[in-house]
């Protein structure tokens, strides 16, 4: 079964853009790409999707160097047919969830994690929120021996796709549902989805500039009960952070000594799967936030430097490493 692409919600606007720019009318356009006129009209009106090749042959026409190709990608293939045959039976026969279901749901939910790493946002949204509530109503009417499994999945989908709305800076929506991932974390018992949720939560505070809610959330990660070694040594951080922020540099220090206290244990740890990018060398970019706040920018830029550096090829461009870069750029 084909799976549609992702379409950038700026597409269909970027075309017209670019077509009356080059004092284009549709009817040239159509020319010049063999496309019917009112399929042209489709598309930059969103009435329909371009395909990918749509999308190279129009940016081709319109000269755009791939401006257009890059707003449509094909989405991964993480299922078979198969797979899709399996799932549409369950979202009828809810009792019938199965281990391999529920195996193909995680893994479309990795995908798309590991996707956001390369698309921003606003790509991703229409494309996740979708299917995040399907499942999330077939975990509500879910039973059987394999609901509990399921429960995990959505629970980390939900925090996931609050940290898309957060990201994208739909702060109303990001904290909404990030209250409702919470819920769920705690129902299935998960200190790592748990702490992952305050840990979104206090990136939202971040990016709003308010740094008491910075402290608030990050703290509540750093203390929350079977929270990851990992997770706390970036919680402490990001929490010190705030209290830079706020002018307390007692308080930054002492979190900033416990982080260090724990870095050790650190460097043998594993990620949680809800947070498979923390490495020993993640928290860096923290530190170099923390210290930039803190006035010392000879440590800031050191750290901040070694944690971008640290990144995997795939997140090096990621959405979230703007604010790291835009720090380091100033120091």
């Amino acid at each position: 079964m084909p799976h549609p692409p992702i379409v950038d919600p700026r597409f269909p606007a970027r075309l017209r853009e670019l077509r009356t720019a080059r004092g284009l009318s549709l009817r040239d356009l159509a020319r010049r790409t063999y496309y019917g006129k009112s399929q042209l009209h489709d598309l930059e009106t969103s009435r329909s999707r371009p395909t990918v090749e749509a999308a190279r042959r129009l940016d081709d026409a319109l000269e755009a160097g791939g401006t257009l190709a890059a707003l449509v990608v094909e989405a991964p293939a993480v299922t078979t047919p198969d797979d899709d045959q399996r799932i549409a039976y369950v979202l009828t026969q809810p009792s019938r969830l199965d281990a391999a279901t529920v195996r193909t749901l995680a893994d479309t939910l990795a995908a798309q994690r590991r996707l956001d790493d390369v698309l921003p946002a606003p790509v991703m949204l229409p494309w996740s929120v979708p299917q995040w509530r399907t499942v999330q109503g077939l975990a509500e009417q879910a039973r059987g021996p394999h609901a509990a499994e399921l429960h995990e999945v959505i629970a980390e989908w939900t925090q996931f796709i609050g940290w898309l709305y957060a990201e994208g800076r739909d702060d109303a929506e990001a904290t909404r549902v990030l209250i409702d991932a919470a819920d769920q974390a705690d129902a299935v018992d998960s200190g790592p989805l748990a702490a992952q949720v305050e840990n979104f939560r206090g990136y939202l505070e971040r990016q709003r500039g308010n740094p008491r809610g910075i402290v608030r959330h990050f703290l509540a990660a750093y203390h929350t009960p079977s929270a990851t070694v990992l997770q706390r040594v970036g919680d402490a951080v990001q929490a010190a952070h705030g209290y830079a922020l706020l002018g307390d540099r007692d308080a930054a220090g002492r979190l900033l000594g416990e982080a260090s206290d724990l870095a050790e244990a650190a460097e043998t740890a594993t990620a949680p799967a809800a947070a498979y990018w923390l490495t020993p060398t993640f928290s860096r970019m923290g530190l170099g936030l923390t210290y930039l706040a803190l006035g010392d920018k000879a440590a800031a830029a050191d750290n901040l430097r070694t944690g971008l550096d640290g990144l995997p090829d795939d997140q090096r461009d990621a959405e979230w490493t703007m604010e790291y870069r835009e720090a380091l750029s100033t120091c």
